[in-house]
């Protein structure tokens, strides 16, 4: 899969990196259809936080939930979903 990758200030690249799989009971992977911008990426983009050289960016996201842990109760492999509002009763989304 593609993802934007931090570089360092100013600096992101698309990439290809491996897709993600199920590592936690309580994971969920996402196919993100959706996308945008958030005033987070902003600042680690131009250099205001700590963030490490490497990090896949972007959380603000739709998709489809393509598979879930066995421990996840509160969604299901399901159309359309906002893994922010899925995340805090579910645990950790891997994105796709």
């Amino acid at each position: 899969m593609k993802a934007v990758v931090y570089q360092g200030p100013r600096e992101v690249t698309v990439k290809e990196v491996p897709d993600p799989s199920i590592q936690s009971p309580n994971d969920a992977i996402v196919r993100i259809t959706t996308t945008n911008i958030c005033g987070s990426d902003l600042h680690m983009y131009e250099g205001r936080t700590s963030v490490e050289q490497g990090k896949i960016l972007g959380h603000e996201n739709m998709g489809i939930v393509e598979a879930v842990g066995d421990a996840v109760d509160r969604i299901k492999s399901w159309p359309v979903c906002s893994p922010a509002t899925a995340w805090p009763s579910s645990g950790p989304v891997r994105w796709v």
